[in-house]
């Protein structure tokens, strides 16, 4: 048994006022050091995207029309992006996130976004979508290399598109 006023729950080397004090020093710099860890690492970086027409030529005019917009939330690996559309003389048929090799040039889909069309008509409506990135994904987007497409009826190859930037 222990003797009366002994402290049974505090190891020798901890008895010293000196050394819990070093100890408490320590472990509150190990603390501060994990959470500012973890804040970094939970970061949202926010990615925003004009969609306008694809580059068309002449005889595209009466089929690729519209505007819309997109912004993409990056909190650690995860995407979030939500955007909407509007003008577009087909209905939308599919939406996509493109990889392209740079930014500026166009590349192969990489995620499929939902698309809602409007009651109001199937011109317009939102695309979304929640992804888990790679970290070459993630290095990707942020070095400017995904944009958004829509694609519509009359126009299969693209109707609007807008790049993912910062």
């Amino acid at each position: 048994p222990p003797k009366p006023g002994a402290r049974d729950s505090i190891s020798p080397e901890l008895s010293d006022p000196k050394m819990r004090r070093r100890f408490a020093a320590v472990l509150i710099c190990a603390a501060a050091l994990f959470s500012a860890h973890v804040v970094r690492a939970q970061k949202r970086e926010i990615y925003k995207a004009r969609l306008s027409t694809v580059p068309m030529d002449v005889s595209m005019m009466s089929t690729i029309a519209g505007t819309g917009s997109a912004t993409a939330v990056l909190t650690g690996q995860k995407l979030v992006l939500n955007g909407s559309f509007e003008g577009l003389r087909s209905p939308a048929t599919t939406a996509q996130i493109h990889r392209g090799v740079a930014r500026g040039v166009r590349g192969p889909a990489v995620f499929d976004l939902k698309v809602s069309k409007a009651t109001s008509g199937p011109t317009k409506g939102t695309i979304s979508g929640t992804f888990d990135l790679t970290h070459e994904q993630v290095e990707d987007l942020r070095n400017g290399c995904f944009y958004v497409q829509i694609q519509s009826e009359r126009a299969p190859d693209g109707n609007l598109w807008g790049w993912l930037l910062r």
